[in-house]
């Protein structure tokens, strides 16, 4: 019997713990260096087959806003850019580093009863503002934890894995 309850609570604690990876997909460079200018595009909503995640890009920008702050006070977010020309278009301003998220994979799943975790998947590419040459780049995923009573969503997959790679960077 004292077997049987060891493994069932071993199998309940591995279910209770979100899992993430890294994939670096552009080896960084150099070091970025703390205090400089950062302007981050907002990506698509993701979607997961034919839904529509509403404001998961919007999510997602400022996940990738909350890991840069920490590095710097000059942390801004444009809403209406996607990409690297849109940011750049405006040459009244240039940034010292421009940063990209791509929702790449969102799938919000109803763990509590499924028992289907929820996924997220997010590049982030970072470029030199003056040269526009990329710097590093990397896909972060993560998948819930199985065992979960409601309340848990993609959007709270992405602080964990996203600012152990901004770490990396600085």
């Amino acid at each position: 019997m004292r077997i049987i309850s060891l493994v069932i609570f071993a199998a309940m604690i591995s279910g209770c713990s979100a899992t993430y990876k890294q994939n670096i997909v552009v080896e960084p460079t150099a070091k970025l260096i703390r205090g400089k200018s950062i302007v981050i595009s907002t990506p698509s909503d993701g979607f997961y087959e034919n839904k529509e995640y509403a404001a998961s890009g919007k999510m997602t920008a400022l996940a990738v806003r909350a890991a840069f702050a920490r590095f710097t006070g000059s942390v801004t977010v444009v809403p209406d850019c996607k990409d690297l020309m849109c940011l750049k278009k405006d040459q009244s301003v240039i940034y010292d580093y421009y940063v990209i998220p791509e929702i790449l994979h969102w799938e919000d799943r109803a763990t509590e009863w499924s028992g289907i975790p929820d996924r997220i998947e997010v590049k982030v590419s970072i470029y030199d503002g003056p040269s526009a040459n990329e710097l590093g780049s990397a896909i972060i995923s993560g998948k819930s934890k199985w065992a979960t009573f409601g309340g848990d969503h993609p959007q709270d997959l992405i602080p964990e894995p996203l600012n152990k790679y901004i770490d990396t960077l600085y």
